[in-house]
């Protein structure tokens, strides 16, 4: 199947592999940014095929790992509430709040729904007028297009009884956080391909240049992973630290200009705070004033919520690449997809997940 198969050529992998062994003559640590890459780097083994001198880091690129606790705790809220329907992607149901999940609450007889699409729940709401549906809507600048025309959706069908509790995050802000940290170790980025297809990267090419650090737009299968690392590997070799993008074949420098329309109409930018990480300026949307009747937080009077964080979970640590998850000492023992002590263990993205799954054993 033409870009799969030929990304998944192991021979093509081997050669780019050979390249950069032969490229990297000093040390970098080259940090992915997206929880995607992380699965596929683990579950094909790419870190094998790298020499000795490249160390590849796990970035705050999965959505529900670094959705906050307090956002957690809003949802479980909502969908204890007898006239409510709360609507979420399934990554969602198991992620530990300060006290429940998601799935626990439905399993006391909650109305909790796995949707595919916010338009799903939209749906639901149509044909249950008599309920208020809410979706708990998570995830970055790739999934927030669907939230937002949820709401536009919802408006065009004269819906009153729609909500979305909004926890939408941008990654770039995150980006340069971790650049931006005293502890940072990060000397490369692989951009996240998903992302970028909707807001395109040339917001990138500042942040590169003020930080001197390389970003290169990267896809998801490891023959795309491994060619982003030999761009990225090149680029550090050579002195230079602009923006690349190995994932033409989706990505445009203007990204979905459609897309980001949509998304200023919506959503206003906003601080937000990152589980396990703490607040990132201007790093979330929050629903315009405009649209403020769909804005669930606003509907149900949720207000501050406030929770700590496990102070055993070291997710935060993992989500800034500062420690990989088998150096948690809680890892695969106290802390296991059926008993989570944070969303990385149990979110298809999350970076302990994938190593419970795919090296537990190293």
């Amino acid at each position: 199947m033409k870009y799969l198969d030929e990304y998944r050529n192991g021979s093509a992998a081997e050669e780019i592999a050979t390249l950069i062994s032969s490229t990297a003559r000093h040390p970098w640590t080259i940090m992915e940014i997206c929880g995607g890459q992380t699965h596929s780097i683990v579950k094909s083994g790419l870190e094998a095929l790298l020499p000795g001198s490249i160390t590849l880091v796990h970035g705050p690129g999965c959505p529900v790992c670094v959705t906050p606790i307090e956002m957690v705790d809003k949802a479980v809220m909502l969908g204890g509430m007898k006239d409510v329907v709360l609507a979420s992607f399934g990554d969602m149901l198991r992620v530990p709040g300060s006290h429940a999940d998601l799935l626990s609450v439905r399993a006391r007889g909650g109305d909790i729904r796995t949707v595919y699409s916010p338009l799903d729940a939209v749906e639901i709401a149509k044909q249950n007028p008599q309920k208020k549906v809410v979706f708990f809507a998570v995830g970055f600048e790739t999934t927030a297009p669907a939230g937002a025309t949820s709401i536009t959706h919802a408006e065009s069908l004269g819906l009153t009884n729609f909500f979305l509790l909004c926890s939408h995050v941008l990654v770039l802000p995150a980006m340069e956080a971790i650049l931006s940290s005293p502890h940072n170790r990060v000397q490369g980025f692989l951009a996240a391909g998903h992302v970028c297809t909707v807001t395109g990267y040339e917001n990138y090419f500042s942040v590169a240049e003020k930080y001197r650090t390389p970003i290169v737009v990267t896809g998801f299968e490891p023959v795309d992973i491994l060619q982003g690392i030999y761009m990225t590997v090149k680029q550090l070799e050579e002195g230079r630290f602009g923006v690349e993008n190995q994932y033409s074949r989706s990505v445009r420098p203007e990204g979905n200009e459609h897309a980001t329309k949509l998304l200023d109409e919506v959503f206003d930018v906003i601080d937000r705070s990152w589980r396990g990480i703490g607040p990132i300026a201007m790093s979330g949307y929050r629903i315009k004033s405009r649209y403020a009747r769909f804005d669930a937080e606003k509907h149900f009077r949720l207000g501050d919520i406030h929770a700590e964080e496990s102070k055993t979970c070291m997710a935060g640590a993992i989500l800034q690449g500062l420690t990989k998850p088998f150096e948690c000492p809680a890892f695969g023992t106290q802390c296991t997809p059926e008993r989570p002590f944070g969303a990385p263990m149990v979110s298809s993205e999350g970076a302990c997940a994938a190593y419970y799954h795919y090296r537990a054993a190293s």
